[in-house]
């Protein structure tokens, strides 16, 4: 996947608000969208990522590819 990853949950909520600004998110503060993209917690990887989205690139920067090690079926 392509996509972003930070060390820290705060790294990535600020780029999480980063890109809701840059789209001018929430257009009013009853919406229900509050932000263009989220971030996710790769927990057996040990690293917070946001996915890449079309456009994204032009507030985050260019995206790298991320491997996210997957949970075992039980």
């Amino acid at each position: 996947m392509q996509g972003y990853t930070y060390n820290t949950e705060e790294e990535a909520i600020a780029a999480r608000k980063d890109a809701a600004d840059y789209m001018g998110l929430p257009k009013n503060p009853n919406d229900t969208t509050i932000y263009w993209v989220n971030y996710s917690y790769a927990d057996l990887d040990g690293f917070y990522y946001i996915q890449y989205v079309d456009g994204l690139e032009e507030v985050l920067g260019e995206a790298t590819d991320i491997t996210i090690t997957p949970h075992e079926e039980i």
